[in-house]
């Protein structure tokens, strides 16, 4: 469908839905939009999780994508939960390489089919490609007047509270589970004590279908009424992102299909919905209520459906698939990628024999507070616009232009300039510093540290927020610098994209001057004789689950060719070329 244009107050945005990697498809059809629409521009540009901003207009423009497959080489196409029959190398490699220019400055969360390697170098976020910034596993940037939260991944209850225990190379199952958001990443998000604008998550908030057209959605996606009725449908953890910072907008993609609603905060105050909601196991809809479900008043029409198509011939109508073609056919294991149950499977003891025991092993009170599900007094905002959109391609719904304007306190005065620059988040980078020793990496037996409240963490915060005034925003670096470089091969297509073994680790020097400015650990360098150890040694014992769903993943390519990449790393090959183990 051609993008439909709303404007408010000045600002023009565009929303796109999954990115799937057809940048030149999405460039070129916000282009077309504005020239037939007569605009010289847009304000905003949203690609169901992506930003993006030109740099060479005086308007705020951005792009939001949620999938979108940063695929450098045919070796990161290895390290993607996609089938080797499915599997394209897209047209990112090209603006990776410098062959092409962003037109428009982008920014981006990850999903559940990228080149996880690529995007774990950046963590923290940083610079996929000369101007496309990936927000890492969790973020909160600034965009002009604009302040942006974004979640990476997808929602398992399994590997939520895990620590990040993948690291190259993989085995068949961290090749999944690499991408499960982790209650890490989560928890910072919920220590954010003030307003922000925009939040972006791949995967759904749980319990977002009911604010919207819950039949028509169903009516469209029937494969997702299981999953509604077993309550496992869309993410725990970005319902907990949303009831907390309450953005005016929240955009996401994964399902490939276009979906509206208005969440009311002021209701789930009151008990109606709310976090304890999310957190809890979600009751199977009955039949009355499955006949009932209608459409929720306070949903926001965007009109996606007046869009002129861009094919002239329209689709054959086909019958209601019984299952996502996009997701479920890949070949996936389906109960890894659906999320999993929240309930918790601890044996439980008999009402009877737990009186017989002392007191100390009888049950705890229930946890009546309210503390936890209640916004601080400086997040006000009480009712997010949530937007999905379907990916690019002809006769879908995948872009919208729609008017955003801020609800946030701007961070300075200078954001009156007519030009922006991405920036750090004085709020944000004082949480890093307090989480930053809480991090560890490839290590499957690591705890991780319970979460202790945010009472607990806010004196530490504020501590922290003093030292990111006197060691970042005073001496002038919050703006993000554009320090992109290389560090992996460039695509060679004279090796097509079938090749064996998985690329070695690099060491990105955006996250090394990251962490060096904040003055925290750097779990991500291993020096060399590291790096070459665990490729010798070959991915983990993989989970029993997994086994034979990814042959010839072992092992690395190694050999000559591509002596040293611009990150300092050695002993890689152009393109992948060389010797790859066999497992």
């Amino acid at each position: 469908m051609e993008p439909e244009m709303i404007e408010k107050a000045g600002l023009r945005i565009a929303v796109q839905g999954c990115g799937h990697g057809t940048l030149h498809e999405i460039y070129a059809s916000i282009a077309k939009t504005c020239e037939i629409k007569g605009y010289d521009g847009v304000d905003l540009l949203i690609i169901g999780g992506d930003f993006q901003v030109p740099q060479s207009i005086s308007k705020i423009t951005c792009i939001i994508m949620n999938i979108f497959q940063a695929v450098r080489n045919a070796y990161d196409l290895n390290c993607m939960a996609v089938p080797v029959k499915y599997r394209q190398i897209g047209d990112f490699h090209e603006y990776y390489s410098g062959a092409r220019t962003v037109p428009y400055l982008t920014i981006f969360v990850g999903g559940n089919h990228e080149a996880s390697n690529h995007l774990w170098e950046l963590y923290y976020g940083g610079w996929a490609a000369p101007g496309i910034y990936y927000m890492g596993a969790a973020n909160v940037v600034r965009l002009g007047p604009l302040r942006i939260a974004g979640l990476s991944g997808i929602w398992n209850g399994r590997d939520y509270k895990k620590p990040h225990f993948e690291r190259l190379p993989y085995n068949s199952s961290d090749v999944r589970s690499i991408y499960h958001v982790r209650e890490l990443d989560t928890r910072k998000l919920l220590q954010i004590r003030t307003q922000v604008d925009i939040g972006i998550s791949h995967d759904w908030p749980r319990g977002v279908e009911w604010q919207g057209d819950l039949r028509g959605l169903l009516r469209v996606k029937p494969y997702l009424e299981e999953d509604l009725n077993n309550g496992r449908l869309n993410s725990v953890a970005a319902k907990l992102a949303l009831d907390r910072l309450r953005p005016a907008y929240w955009f996401s993609a994964h399902h490939h299909v276009k979906f509206a609603a208005t969440i009311n905060h002021s209701k789930e105050e009151n008990g109606s919905d709310g976090q304890k909601q999310a957190v809890n196991q979600a009751q199977p809809m009955s039949n009355e209520q499955q006949a009932t479900a209608t459409k929720n008043e306070e949903e926001i029409d965007l009109d996606l459906d007046e869009g002129v198509p861009v094919a002239t011939q329209a689709a054959p109508s086909e019958p209601p698939k019984l299952s996502n073609a996009d997701e479920i056919d890949l070949g996936l294991d389906d109960e890894d990628e659906r999320p999993a149950q929240t309930h918790d499977d601890t044996p439980t003891v008999p009402e009877d024999l737990r009186a017989q025991l002392p007191a100390a092993f009888s049950r705890p009170p229930a946890n009546t507070s309210t503390e936890g599900f209640l916004p601080p007094p400086d997040i006000t905002n009480k009712l997010t616009r949530f937007l999905a959109l379907d990916k690019c391609g002809a006769n879908r719904s995948f872009l919208q232009i729609l008017g955003v304007e801020p609800v946030s306190q701007p961070s300075a005065p200078a954001h009156q300039q007519k030009s922006f620059h991405l920036e750090y988040d004085k709020e944000w980078l004082a949480i890093l510093r307090v989480f930053a020793a809480d991090l560890t990496l490839g290590d499957p037996s690591a705890q991780i540290p319970q979460d202790q409240g945010s009472a607990h963490y806010l004196p530490r915060i504020e501590t922290e927020e003093a030292w990111v005034e006197a060691n970042v925003v005073q001496p002038g670096k919050m703006i993000i610098p554009e320090n992109f470089e290389l560090t992996a091969p460039v695509y060679d297509p004279a090796m097509g994209i079938n090749v064996q073994g998985q690329p070695r680790e690099y060491r990105n020097p955006q996250t090394r001057a990251f962490c060096e400015m904040l003055q925290i650990p750097n779990p991500f360098h291993a020096t060399e004789e590291e790096v070459q150890a665990r490729m010798q040694a070959g991915p983990r014992p993989d989970d029993p689950r997994f086994e034979g769903g990814h042959r010839g993943r072992g092992g690395f390519g190694g050999g000559r060719g591509w002596a040293r990449g611009r990150g300092g790393n050695r002993g890689g090959t152009r393109g992948g070329q060389g010797r790859a183990r066999q497992r």
